[in-house]
C-alpha cells in the first residue's frame, strides 16, 4: 500500500533467499525509485551458509569492498530466485507488471 491504496503486488521465489530477495526487491522500488521491472531484475545477492552469493551483474568494486569488510564471496548463478510483480498507478488505474529473466512466469493483474 501507499498513501492507502494498493501499490506494489510481488514476491521472490528461492527458499532461503525468499526474505533477502523480497526486503532487496522493496529496497530497489521504495528507496531507489526502480520501477517494477527494474526492482526485480537488478543483481541480488544472497547469504547462506558459505558467505555471500553475488551474482555477475554486481560490480567488481562491490565484491572487493564486501571482501574487504571480512565478508566470504563468490559469484553466483541461480542462487537469487525469481520474481513476478505488479506495480498501480493510483493516478492512471494502469496496472504494470515486471517478471524476472531469472526464471520462467509471467506477471498478470486486472
Amino acid at each position: 500500500m501507499k498513501d492507502g491504496v494498493p501499490w506494489l503486488s510481488f514476491g521472490v521465489m528461492g527458499g532461503d533467499h525468499q526474505a533477502q530477495g523480497q526486503t532487496q526487491v522493496l529496497v530497489n522500488a521504495i528507496d531507489f525509485g526502480m520501477n517494477v521491472q527494474e526492482a526485480g531484475e537488478a543483481a541480488r545477492v544472497n547469504h547462506g551458509n558459505n558467505g555471500l552469493s553475488v551474482e555477475s551483474a554486481m560490480p567488481d568494486a562491490v565484491m572487493t569492498a564486501l571482501a574487504e569488510r571480512g565478508h566470504p564471496v563468490q559469484r553466483a548463478v541461480g542462487a537469487c530466485g525469481g520474481y513476478q510483480g505488479i506495480m498501480f498507478d493510483s493516478r492512471t488505474g494502469v496496472l504494470m507488471g515486471g517478471s524476472d529473466v531469472r526464471k520462467d512466469g509471467l506477471a498478470i493483474g486486472w
